[in-house]
């Protein structure tokens, strides 16, 4: 998967405090602005008792959750008319949003030097949705005072390390209402005496205890982004066998030496795999690094204007809409767009960098094999066990069938390999099915939910379907980033966010909700 698709990655060992309590002198009745420290930034969200009713708790707290963050503070502030709430102007809505790292991070395995977005900065957490907001990158640029020097880079792809600086500079405004360290084991459905799920209680562990916390909501928003899929036969726990989400905390564990005679192996076709195979050929100039795709080359990424509205806001509905054949056909149809691609320029370099191989080390079939970094196509890797050339290495066994379409020799069969390395680095992308093991005891509630392959599905609301009856209007969960099936390629990426953000608050506190006013909508008012 390319690298603007969002999920959440294991971040650096900085710890939070841990227990996260209310700042000192907080009473949530009494808003006093005397009783908080000073903040260099501070949305309008506020301070939640743990055992308090919440109106929205959202598991997780990556650019999703952050694109919603920011659009509650943009309805309470009164700045985006798509967001005409005026009770929540009146009574901010109690809600938290508890993250499993101790800070926020994004793509923080992956921050190589010089790697660029693949989206323009106006894809950010708010313009698209309010150009007038805080939370807008030109707005983090004027803040940093670095407006006028960005303008002069004449780009709108900004690096990597710098969006996610963004990001976390627009994380910062929301700490009072982030509880970090608190990984979401289950969401369970509680019943009223009448016998409707009226709340659901959200059990965390937290990180620095290891004690189980509960907190209780009437609406829970799941955005967990993806786990990181190590295929078979890969050991998925393996020290060696390093998933590129972890790429930039491991790799110089596993290979200490930059000057080292390393052979590494890269497993993956997309921008990721490349990425990490140009910086190994760029950091690690003695080592012999083979790059193992599946097809005859790496292919370009689609990038172009008309293939981008792929990607509108304004695409989500029509593609919801579509029977579910011609739906999952177009899905198809258009993941060369995102999918197993990697952008023109770098594919550029890496071809040079090559082709400068030819000049050193020759240019004939013979020469080749002894060339320290190749691409190898037509390859999957069958078997992996213990080297026996390269102390705690791993050989892999390979299945080469590049005999049978780029040899010269009628009848040629494919051949089976073996390559001992140090490291492998698999770019396999990522399963978005967690959702799926938080919501077990909610499963009872999913029609045809006593069926083992039946999945949870959602509305075009993103709110999930239970049985009719079964839970309360003024109740209900959400799913964010595991929807690409009925609501296409952008559900994973940043592209749509600040759109989506808008609409999952306006889908939450809504007046069209129920046309009924604050009670009617199951949002608790403070007294």
């Amino acid at each position: 998967m390319t690298p603007h698709a969002e999920f959440p990655t294991t971040s650096s060992p900085e710890r939070a405090p841990p227990v996260q309590e209310a700042i000192p002198g907080f009473a949530p009745n009494a808003l006093d602005e005397t009783h908080f420290p000073a903040f260099e930034n501070r949305s309008h969200l506020r301070y939640t008792e743990q055992n308090e009713l919440h109106d929205v708790l959202c598991v997780g707290f990556g650019p999703a959750s952050l694109a919603i963050a920011a659009a509650l503070h943009d309805a309470l502030d009164g700045s985006d008319p798509s967001l005409d709430l005026p009770h929540l102007q009146r009574q901010p809505p109690k809600i938290a949003f508890l993250e499993k790292q101790p800070h926020f991070a994004w793509h923080a395995g992956m921050l190589l030097p010089g790697a660029r977005m693949q989206i323009s900065f106006m894809k950010d957490m708010a313009t698209l949705r309010n150009p007038r907001s805080e939370f807008t990158f030109i707005n983090y640029l004027h803040q940093k005072e670095r407006l006028v020097e960005f303008a002069n880079l004449n780009t709108s792809l900004p690096q990597r390390v710098e969006y996610e600086d963004y990001m976390r500079w627009c994380a910062s405004w929301f700490d009072e209402v982030v509880q970090y360290d608190q990984e979401v084991v289950k969401v369970m459905p509680e019943k009223s005496s009448a016998g409707e799920i009226t709340t659901f209680k959200v059990v965390s562990r937290n990180a620095q205890t290891g004690q189980l916390e509960s907190r209780r909501t009437k609406h829970v928003v799941i955005a967990v982004g993806g786990r990181p899929n190590v295929p078979a036969p890969f050991p998925s726990n393996h020290p060696r066998v390093v998933h590129s989400s972890q790429f930039s905390y491991i790799s110089t564990k596993v290979l200490p030496d930059f000057q080292g005679r390393y052979s590494v192996a890269v497993v993956g076709n997309g921008q990721s795999a490349a990425e990490i195979f140009d910086f190994l050929h760029a950091h690690y100039p003695n080592a012999r690094t083979r790059l193992l795709i599946k097809q005859e080359a790496l292919r370009p990424s689609d990038d172009s204007p008309f293939v981008n509205e792929i990607f509108n806001p304004s695409r989500v509905s029509s593609t919801f809409a579509r029977a579910p054949a011609l739906r999952a056909t177009a899905i198809a149809d258009d993941k060369a767009t995102n999918y197993g691609v990697v952008r023109l320029p770098l594919l550029e370099h890496i071809y040079e960098t090559l082709y400068l191989q030819r000049i050193s080390h020759g240019n004939t079939p013979a020469a080749a094999k002894t060339w320290p970094h190749a691409i190898l196509p037509y390859r999957r890797v069958t078997a992996v066990s213990p080297s026996s050339t390269i102390k705690d290495g791993l050989r892999l066994t390979i299945r080469n069938q590049s005999p049978l379409y780029l040899s010269d020799t009628p009848g040629a069969q494919e051949q089976v390999e073996e390559l001992d390395v140090d490291a492998v680095f698999v770019a396999t992308g990522y399963k978005r099915d967690l959702h799926e093991a938080l919501l077990g005891d909610a499963r009872h509630l999913m029609p045809g939910g006593e069926l083992a392959d039946t999945k949870w599905e959602v509305g075009r609301d993103y709110r999930v379907n239970f049985r009719e009856r079964s839970v309360s209007e003024g109740a209900g969960i959400w799913l964010q980033g595991c929807c690409e099936g009925t609501h296409g390629l952008s559900d994973t990426l940043l592209s749509i966010l600040a759109n989506r953000g808008g609409d999952m608050v306006n889908a939450l506190f809504g007046q069209a909700k129920k046309g009924a006013g604050e009670e009617g909508l199951g949002y608790e008012v403070r007294a």
